[in-house]
């Protein structure tokens, strides 16, 4: 049943420069006046389709199209069968840490970072990235020495970037970005970009001005940062739903150019939170997203509390903002959005 769940979802329709941050105080969940975003009662459902025990990010698809999930400190394969499998046995990192992962896509170009690899942060006994690759061993891949929570991974797929690997450090109301090559040589973009966290992406062209920068969240503040090649950065948007700790904006896909697809979520258990979680998969399809005026190439960024999708337009200068899709109340969503095609 559980496998059929997934078939049917993965198979059906189911900009100013910025100058810092204005951060809510953690619990608070604020909306800015006059957002124009429609009842969740009227929208389409951001729906569980598998539970699993404490889902915190999902990569790819790799080649072949499985996606990784990390859940419960391994990592997993996920096929559209709805079937399940350990990715790499040699990864076991369990506790409450967010060790969020990526894996380059299939094609990379540039410097190879290898095929059937994800790269995860490593959080402590050494902070930075471990490369993993499928059915082998764990690798020190590269040493991030910047203070702060590091909390943030993305391949740049577009170029601006040199095709590197993108990891985010934030300390305070400041986070530092660093690129690193396929050799793990890390080089700093800037140390001065605004508080950011979560599922982070490059957005590959066409995205408005922003396309080739670093798109990325602030669930305290509810807004939407652009961080260029160059280390500077600029507001896209405001999300305009709730924002705060642990409720704000937090994980980020852009939409592929394809007919059918399912943009999937992990939903992870927080006992005692506000939004205490599902610990599942959270689905939905090409369909429906279509149905809610969702194009190819706009960013979907769901909402960590309440998992709450936001659909992010940009045309040449100008980039909206608008509510999409509504996930289950208590959801929790952490780490990346993902999208596997059918």
């Amino acid at each position: 049943m559980v496998a059929t769940a997934i078939a049917l979802a993965l198979g059906t329709g189911c900009g100013a420069t910025s100058a810092g941050t204005t951060n809510a105080p953690a619990g608070a969940a604020n909306a800015p006046a006059g957002a124009a975003n429609a009842p969740a009662g009227a929208l389409p459902r951001f729906a569980v389709v598998r539970h699993i025990r404490r889902p915190l990010d999902l990569a790819g698809p790799l080649a072949g199209r499985p996606l990784v999930v990390a859940a419960h400190g391994r990592l997993l394969t996920l096929v559209a069968s709805g079937r399940m499998s350990v990715f790499a046995s040699a990864y076991d990192r369990p506790g409450n840490a967010e060790p969020y992962i990526a894996a380059p896509a299939p094609g990379h170009a540039g410097c190879s970072f290898g095929t059937d690899t994800v790269y995860v942060l490593r959080l402590y006994g050494g902070r930075g990235v471990v490369a993993v690759r499928r059915h082998g061993p764990v690798r020190r891949f590269a040493r991030l020495t910047t203070p702060g929570l590091i909390n943030g991974i993305a391949f740049d797929e577009s170029g601006g970037f040199g095709h590197r690997l993108l990891v985010t450090i934030n300390d305070g109301a400041h986070t530092t970005v660093d690129a690193i090559d396929c050799h793990g040589v890390v080089t700093t973009v800037t140390r001065t970009a605004p508080r950011i966290e979560g599922g982070i992406l490059v957005a590959v062209a066409p995205f408005g001005a922003y396309a080739g920068d670093l798109i990325a969240p602030d669930e305290k503040s509810g807004r939407i940062y652009a961080i260029t090649p160059s280390g500077r950065t600029h507001l896209v948007v405001s999300s305009g739903l709730s924002f705060g700790q642990d409720i704000g904006v937090e994980s980020e896909v852009q939409i592929p150019d394809q007919q059918h697809y399912t943009v999937l979520g992990a939903d992870r258990r927080n006992p005692g939170n506000r939004h205490p979680g599902d610990d599942a998969l959270l689905a939905i399809g090409s369909a429906t997203l279509r149905g809610a005026g969702v194009r190819p190439f706009d960013l979907l960024v769901g909402t960590e509390g309440g998992a709450r999708l936001v659909d992010v337009s940009c045309r040449v200068m100008s980039c909206h903002a608008r509510e999409v899709a509504a996930g289950p109340s208590p959801a929790h969503l952490e780490g990346h959005l993902a999208v596997t095609p059918r």
